[in-house]
């Protein structure tokens, strides 16, 4: 009925929403050609999810090996090279690799204390105290899967591993409330009220996205307060990687290099990452191990 609370979840009467579009029910051939041509989201079919885990499970194996080889003295160029060779024992491609504009020249990001996201490996050695973001994004078979997590080296700052600890608990609790008709919006709004509660900032310049069948493909998924009204739905791929500043929200990017992030105040940063898959009745984690 018309002034029924619309099919996408919006919360406003189906006839300020929706109106005259019905619901596509459960119809999938149906929702993926709205989804397409409302969206330009791809809603991936059951023979492209089965690869998309798979690459994302790979890109999981080499993220935990790299953060189990990030010690004190390791350099993060060490840890690009290793990064190298697993992919290649997998038969995979570093989606990094050659990426963008300028050419992204690693295969992995190691962002380090104040570097919010994109920090190009070199040859400083991990030092204690240092926390750091490893971001591992493989192609296997045209695939594409994408993850990071956060290493802390030694004794760290308290105060620096409480951020660690709660950017965490920022995507754990975004990932808990995602099924089908949940707004994405309701993922920033998520992130942002508990990240707030501890005086953080949540960096706003850089998003979570689709992925899978493209590194990066619609729709964006904001860690901030938005307001973007399009509902989840099943076949949906994307990730979530909320950037938590321990000072101010915003971020810097290297004059020089066109890609390293770093915050304005010089203080830390914090970013965890998992790629999620919307099914019927929730959610599953693709890059879990």
């Amino acid at each position: 009925m018309r002034n029924q609370p619309c099919w996408c979840g919006s919360g406003k009467k189906w006839k300020r929403c929706h109106y005259p579009q019905a619901s596509p029910g459960n119809d999938a051939t149906a929702l993926q050609k709205q989804y397409l041509k409302q969206y330009g989201i791809i809603l991936k079919t059951e023979e492209q999810i089965d690869k998309i885990r798979a690459a994302s499970r790979l890109s999981a194996q080499i993220l935990r090996t790299l953060c189990e080889t990030a010690q004190v003295g390791v350099t993060t160029n060490q840890l690009n090279t290793l990064a190298i060779d697993l992919h290649k024992k997998a038969k995979a491609v570093p989606a990094p690799l050659g990426y963008g504009d300028p050419p992204y020249t690693k295969a992995i990001c190691t962002s380090l204390n104040e570097v919010v996201c994109h920090g190009i490996p070199d040859d400083r050695p991990l030092q204690e105290g240092d926390i750091m973001n490893i971001d591992v994004s493989a192609i296997l078979d045209g695939y594409f899967g994408d993850c990071s997590a956060m290493v802390m080296l030694g004794t760290v700052d308290p105060e620096h591993k409480r951020l660690v600890e709660t950017t965490r608990e920022c995507l754990n609790q975004s990932i808990e409330i995602l099924k089908p008709h949940v707004l994405i919006k309701e993922i920033g709004a998520t992130i942002e009220r508990h990240a707030t509660r501890f005086g953080y900032s949540v960096v706003n310049q850089f998003v979570g996205h689709g992925t899978g069948l493209a590194f990066h493909e619609p729709p964006n998924i904001p860690h901030h307060l938005n307001s973007c009204s399009i509902p989840l739905a099943p076949g949906m791929i994307f990730t979530i990687e909320p950037m938590i500043n321990l000072g101010k929200r915003g971020a810097v990017i290297d004059a020089d290099d066109h890609w390293t992030a770093r915050t304005a105040d010089g203080k830390v940063s914090a970013q965890w990452e998992h790629t999620v898959l919307i099914t019927e009745t929730g959610h599953e984690i693709l890059t879990l191990i």
